[in-house]
């Protein structure tokens, strides 16, 4: 272990990580189809020994064949297993990344309350509720006298209220 060595940034060992992958995968299908050209091959080869009547030939091919075929299914097999890996490792760092973000937000809602003073919000919520009550009870009486004054000009009534 090298204690000098820079630490990995999650994003680069992803990257490194789906590279490698990548590589591996490409191998694997490389080695699917040539398996499946030689399985071709085979089968040809296979046709023409059973025309001929060669028996002994033929059952060597076709174990050779179903040999081949259990080659592919295993390359296949691997080839599911490298990009259930692949997923995997993405899901983790997706996972991180989360984390990462949750710690920032919760670093800034901490700083926003340090300097919000929830305390005092609240104080000032209840006032500004008491002032919005009593500016209602204003607006009302003043809607009222004002409705009470248009009544009593259109009743051409003397008025007793002097404004």
């Amino acid at each position: 272990m090298n204690i000098f060595k820079k630490k990995v940034d999650p994003k680069e060992a992803l990257r490194t990580s789906k590279r490698e992958m990548a590589v591996a995968t490409r191998g694997v299908e490389r080695e699917i189809g040539s398996l499946q050209m030689e399985e071709k091959k085979l089968v040809a080869e296979i046709k023409k020994t059973a025309k001929t009547g060669n028996e002994a030939a033929t059952k060597i091919l076709a174990r050779q064949l179903v040999r081949l075929r259990q080659q592919i299914l295993n390359l296949q097999g691997t080839r599911a297993q490298i990009r259930g890996v692949a997923t995997h490792t993405q899901a983790m760092y997706a996972g991180t990344s989360i984390s990462a973000g949750m710690k920032g937000a919760s670093k800034a809602m901490s700083a926003m309350n340090k300097q919000m003073e929830p305390a005092k919000q609240i104080k000032v919520m209840k006032e500004f509720q008491k002032q919005s009550t009593q500016l209602d009870m204003t607006v009302i009486t003043l809607t009222l006298c004002w409705f009470l004054f248009i009544l009593l000009q259109s009743s051409k009534l003397p008025c007793v209220i002097d404004m």
